[in-house]
């Protein structure tokens, strides 16, 4: 099966959300007014969403699948041991700025992937 424009640009748009939502929750765990502006529940309900979308997208695909799970439950598990214990020790900081990075650059390829793509509409 052929793959349209739009669908590429809604796979890699509905990545760039899930990224970019992995990242506010972790930007939550040092910055109390994101904690205080983005409700948590509504944060989670975006991530929860975009996640279930893009499991469904990348069935097609298990292993990209698999990564991309396994890489949610690490920034989730690390976000969510940062917020229940307060601060982070430098350990798990460090692990928290590597991730954040991660996502950072791969937020920027993709965007710029979906603005490519856009244009070839």
């Amino acid at each position: 099966m052929a793959t349209t424009t739009k669908e590429q640009i809604d796979v890699t748009a509905a990545l760039v959300r899930l990224y970019v939502f992995l990242a506010q929750y972790l930007d939550r765990c040092f910055d109390d007014v994101a904690r205080k502006t983005y409700p948590d529940s509504e944060l989670q309900g975006h991530m929860t969403d975009t996640r279930r979308q893009l499991m469904e997208i990348l069935a097609v695909n298990p292993v990209v699948q698999k990564k991309l799970a396994q890489e949610c439950d690490r920034v989730l598990a690390l976000g969510a041991a940062c917020l229940k214990h307060g601060t982070a020790d430098a350990k798990t900081r460090n692990a928290i700025d590597s991730e954040r990075a991660v996502l950072k650059n791969k937020t920027m390829a993709l965007s710029d992937l979906v603005a490519v793509f856009r244009a070839m509409e």
